[in-house]
Parts: C-alpha cells; structure tokens; sequence
C-alpha cells in the first residue's frame, strides 16, 4: 500500500475512534499526529477520559463498534477492560486511550510525546 493512501486510511480511522469517543461523552478527546515522531510505529494516538469505569468502559465499547461497523476491524489488542481505569485499544495505526480522569493525568501521555502535533475535539 502506498504510504499516501496508508496515510488516507488512518486518518479516517482516526476519525472513526473520535466519533465512537464523542457518541459516550468523551472528555477533552485529543488526537496525536504521531507520524513525524521518532520510535512510534503508530500514526496517531486518540486520548480522552471520563469519570467513571462505567463511563470509560462505554466509550471503549463504542470505539470498536464504530470501527467494526466502518472498517470491519478489530483491535490488534485491547487492555483494561478490567480495571476501569485505563482501556487501551490497538488498531496498530491507530491507538486509543480511554483514561479514568485521575489517570490521565497521572501518565500524562500528551506531555510523554510533545513532538507530536495535538488536536482538540469537544464531544457531541
């Protein structure tokens, strides 16, 4: 696959994941454009939180909907679906991050890669 079209498909299941992140009321949902950072094998970083495991578990579930009814795909590999405090979902081009709001800041993922070039997005 040439590298442009690569580039077409992961931007739209970049936008895929924030779509299924906003149908839950993510919050401060942030898209890392991690293409032009070194020692990342993935495009893009998608990073939101919410309150509650309920909540956060919600939003992961209605990420892999959104891009199963999309694309089809499945995630490479999902983590934390049972501690409620931080999902992760590969798509191998595209990672999720679906933090409990403590957390988030606790890792603080988006200051980790502050090469890569942030975009904000509000929930629906």
């Amino acid at each position: 696959m040439n590298k442009d079209k690569k580039k077409d498909l992961s931007g739209k299941l970049a936008e895929v994941v924030i779509h299924g992140m906003q149908e839950k009321k993510g919050n401060d949902i942030v898209r890392m454009d991690m293409r032009n950072v070194n020692a990342t094998l993935s495009d893009y970083f998608v990073i939101c939180h919410a309150d509650s495991a309920t909540q956060i578990n919600a939003i992961a579930n209605s990420v892999e909907e959104e891009v199963y009814k999309t694309f089809g795909q499945e995630p490479w590999r999902k983590e934390g679906h049972n501690n409620g405090e931080w999902i992760l979902l590969d798509f191998v081009d595209v990672v999720v991050h679906v933090f409990k709001t403590e957390k988030r800041s606790h890792y603080g993922i988006e200051d980790l890669w502050g090469d890569a070039q942030v975009e904000s997005y509000q929930s629906a």
